[in-house]
């Protein structure tokens, strides 16, 4: 016998725990939307189950089992109390596509996902699922509205050291290029539409005179005081990434991170290093370097269609002590990058109201001196944002803690979005690669989830985590909102939002699953009046 409870995405099932969630069978999505629920379960016995999926919808849903990860580190000392548990233990996480059985034992709690995703026609359909003798019965109401397209520009940081060291492959090599593929892909279906490019091999959590593993797209030769420049690497990176359909191009950060006082790791063609940290960033040598990099990059990227699509870095997450040493790098990068964008992690306001950059990306609990202050609104999170119930995706948060993002960034007309780590598998600082299917902090270095929300699957092929698929409803959320206002006005939209509640910011809003799932039923609603 087993003991079924439908649920939102939004729940995670614990192993030792019964959902305390009010089941919740009834949905409604949008035309180019992707809706996932869950049905949560548990036997009195020892038992194989295989889901049967049976209805008018069926031919539209894909499931997944949701398997447990290690959480070493659930939350920090000072994290606020906005989390499900603090403790290290078994979290679900984990979607592994169902080819096979399942064994269930009992008194343990398990959750098959179920994706409803498909061009199916306005209607209303229903979705059985069927596990042992049981069954539950899901019904959707597929509207006729259609979700516009993402606007929102969306980094997240995509590491190209942590597949190969996994696979253990060559960076570069053919089967390299196709495990980085089937990444890549994963990162676009999920939104993220812009994408780090590695020129030199991206100097971010690096320890201070380490290295990670050469991922250097750009290849150079010196020969006495001149450089040249081979790009067949890089034009096979922009090529596939054209056909996937990435939107921008961030290039990687030109100066170490915490400081822009290093130069990145840059080898020639035999693999000799360059430049690294041994390289003073203001040194003459590297400056000429840079010039002559950018001389011959310009033209190149204007070949490749993609110059509009390019934003330049200077450095990571500066503070204000840094402040003098970046701004001569950022006025340096400006005046021989002319034409890319540049962009940088960067929280206090002075960088920006000194001139130094035009489009500063704030952390979310940085953010309020730049709302209405700057021309493009962005921002960010990673493991600092878990203080004041800043929207956050670790392991251990709740589903409405990554999912009312959406709701912010529309608000607040935000124009793009940066995380860190979409797949960083590497201990903090990159000391040492770690598998994620066995350490999820970093090697204690963050709380658990913050590195990464995919995995690497044995075979090649990419593992989405529940994490990743809730910040994909964020953007839907968000994408929603723009169509309902394009229809009533912001004002009328707002007023929507924030019917019966206190206005939304960055770090107040209701914290409630149920709130969420009820904003974007009145939304999808209104959409379709």
């Amino acid at each position: 016998m087993l003991t079924l409870i439908p649920l939102s995405s939004l729940e995670k099932v614990f192993a030792d725990e019964q959902p305390a969630a009010a089941p919740v069978s009834r949905f409604t999505c949008l035309q180019g939307e992707v809706l996932a629920f869950q049905l949560a379960f548990s036997s009195d016995c020892d038992t194989t189950i295989s889901p049967v999926i049976t209805g008018t919808g069926a031919g539209c849903c894909t499931a997944y089992w949701v398997e447990d990860v290690p959480v070493g580190q659930a939350c920090y000392e000072d994290s606020d109390e906005y989390f499900l548990r603090r403790e290290p233990g078994m979290y679900p996480d984990v979607l592994r596509p169902v080819t096979a059985p399942l064994q269930a034992k009992p008194g343990v709690w398990r959750s098959l996902w179920v994706e409803f995703a498909c061009d199916y026609a306005a209607g209303d359909y229903d979705i059985t699922v069927q596990l042992g003798e049981q069954s539950q019965t899901f019904n959707v109401t597929k509207l006729p509205a259609t979700l516009p397209a993402q606007t929102l520009l969306y980094t997240n940081w995509f590491h190209c050291d942590g597949l190969a060291q996994f696979y253990d492959v060559a960076v570069w090599s053919e089967e390299y290029w196709a495990i980085l593929e089937k990444q890549l892909r994963c990162a676009h279906e999920h939104g993220v539409n812009f994408i780090l490019t590695p020129l030199f091999t991206p100097p971010l959590d690096t320890q201070v005179n380490g290295e990670r593993l050469t991922t250097q797209l750009v290849g150079v030769t010196k020969i006495g005081d001149v450089y040249t420049f081979d790009f067949a690497l890089l034009t096979r990176w922009f090529d596939l990434c054209k056909t996937i359909g990435f939107a921008a191009y961030e290039l990687s950060h030109l100066y170490t991170q915490w400081g822009a006082a290093h130069a990145p790791k840059v080898v020639d063609s035999t693999g000799e290093k360059l430049y690294g940290w041994e390289t003073d960033a203001d040194g003459a040598e590297y400056m000429d370097f840079l010039e002559q990099f950018a001389t011959a990059l310009l033209p190149y990227l204007d070949e490749q269609g993609v110059k509009e699509q390019c934003y330049v870095h200077v450095s990571d997450e500066p503070c204000m002590h840094h402040l003098e040493i970046y701004a001569r790098h950022a006025a340096f990068i400006q005046r021989i990058f002319s034409g890319l964008k540049l962009i940088d992690a960067l929280s206090d306001y002075e960088f920006y109201a000194q001139g130094h950059i035009q489009r500063p990306i704030p952390a979310n609990n940085h953010i309020e001196p730049f709302i209405g202050n700057v021309p493009e609104l962005w921002t960010y999170y990673c493991c600092a944002q878990s203080k004041c119930g800043e929207s956050n995706r670790f392991m251990a948060m709740p589903g409405w803690r990554n999912r009312i993002i959406g709701v912010q960034l529309w608000k607040f007309k935000c124009v793009g979005f940066l995380h860190w780590g979409f797949n960083f598998y590497n201990s903090q600082f990159s000391v040492y690669p770690i598998n994620p299917f066995e350490v999820t902090d970093a090697g204690g270095g963050f709380a658990s989830g913050d590195g990464f929300v995919v995995y690497p699957n044995k075979d090649g092929e990419t593992l989405a985590s529940t994490r990743l698929k809730v910040f994909r409803e964020a953007l839907q959320d968000l994408r929603a909102l723009q169509l309902l206002e394009a229809n009533i006005g912001y004002d009328a939209t707002l007023a929507l939002v924030e019917d019966g509640i206190a206005p939304i910011t960055f770090t107040e809003y209701p914290r409630t699953n149920e709130w969420l799932l009820g904003l974007r039923e009145r939304v999808n609603a209104q959409c379709n009046a």
